[in-house]
């Protein structure tokens, strides 16, 4: 066989995979780090240290809003703290996973992303149709509408959903 005869082992180049991946790579990153932050505030005295940041930022922390919010800050165990860590660090791992298994393009990771990304639609479609958005104060939105950014996620997870399943055999075709 010719060298030009014999199929291609190259793998595809897919600028759209690889931006999946980064975006993965990046929310792991994120969720790791803060996991970590998180767990070295697990013994700490939460309301303390948000008192003593007020008085940094030069804020009365006796006001009422900040009052409520070092009552609550005291409810917080560090048992608590320690399962949001956890729960945190795991989702993090998770991803990272997730995101080395689409870049070593592994047939298990597309369906984990397809199944990871299409777990959230049904939640978002819910949000979007059964909640009311709560326009309270002079906090202005992020948007004109405060259901434009979950409809934005909402729309970006059924692009990777519909992605993946459509280029999965092109992308993750495995050569023996």
């Amino acid at each position: 066989m010719t060298e030009s005869a014999k199929p291609s082992l190259r793998k595809k180049i897919a600028p759209t995979l690889y931006f999946i991946i980064a975006v993965k790579l990046i929310k792991a990153a994120v969720l790791i780090l803060l996991a970590l932050g998180v767990f070295s505030l697990a013994n700490r005295d939460l309301s303390d240290m948000f008192d003593q940041f007020l008085r940094w930022v030069h804020l009365d922390p006796e006001r009422n809003f900040f009052a409520s919010i070092g009552d609550w800050l005291d409810t917080i165990t560090p048992t608590n703290v320690r399962v949001f860590a956890s729960g945190t660090f795991l989702c993090g791992l998770f991803l990272l996973v997730e995101s080395l298994g689409l870049a070593w393009r592994a047939k298990w990771a597309i369906w984990l992303a397809i199944g990871e990304s299409a777990f959230f639609i049904p939640i978002e479609v819910f949000e979007l149709v059964h909640r009311r958005p709560e326009l309270t104060g002079p906090v202005r939105p992020m948007f004109a509408h405060p259901k434009i950014g979950l409809a934005i996620v909402l729309a970006l997870n059924v692009l990777i959903v519909w992605y993946l399943l459509k280029n999965r055999e092109r992308l993750f075709r495995h050569h023996h």
